[in-house]
């Protein structure tokens, strides 16, 4: 069981028999009455996002996500095809379900699927994904500022900031979390 005071940006529990995950949450304290917690919701089997309030103390079903490490291998347009690293199992997951993954997405990535009761739920990648950049903009000299960046181009054709002193070709480190720039590989 977990309660709402332990609820934290991607917390999964069910209520009213379904999967949630928590997108945001804020905690209300009133003056008078108890603290009211205000949480958005995803439900992760549909994929709706809706807003709950939630009353301090009250406990909810914590759920059992199984993760399974896989590699992702390619795609015919509407499905994409990820291999068990395991079974050499090969997994076809539709392009809605990786809407938040596909643009740090390149063929022999490893990723983590995600399942529910049997039931496969997403796909999540590693926190760090090495990039090459593909193409950027040249730093110029005097462009000193600090914190100055610039956008790149990944392999992936996604399009991130990068600092000055990022050139095309360079391999950098990517946060999957937010897709931010982290380091050079």
């Amino acid at each position: 069981m977990i309660s709402t005071n332990d609820f934290r940006n991607g917390t999964m529990f069910e209520m009213d028999g379904q999967l949630l995950s928590i997108v945001s949450v804020e905690h209300i304290k009133l003056a008078r009455a108890g603290a009211v917690i205000k949480a958005k919701l995803r439900n992760v089997l549909t994929g709706s996002i809706f807003e709950q309030s939630f009353r301090s103390g009250d406990k909810y079903r914590t759920v059992r996500i199984d993760s399974t490490e896989a590699t992702y291998l390619y795609s015919d347009g509407s499905h994409h095809y990820f291999m068990d690293t395991k079974t050499y199992d090969q997994v076809a997951v539709d392009e809605e379900m990786l809407e938040s993954v596909l643009p740090l997405l390149k063929d022999g990535s490893t990723v983590f699927l995600q399942r529910y009761q049997d039931r496969l739920i997403g796909v999540e990648l590693p926190i760090n994904v090495d990039l090459i950049v593909v193409s950027t903009d040249p730093g110029f000299k005097g462009d000193t500022v600090s914190g100055a960046t610039k956008p790149a181009k990944l392999e992936t054709g996604a399009t991130i900031q990068v600092p000055l002193f990022i050139h095309s070709g360079d391999v950098i480190r990517v946060d999957t979390r937010d897709q931010t720039y982290v380091e050079r590989a």
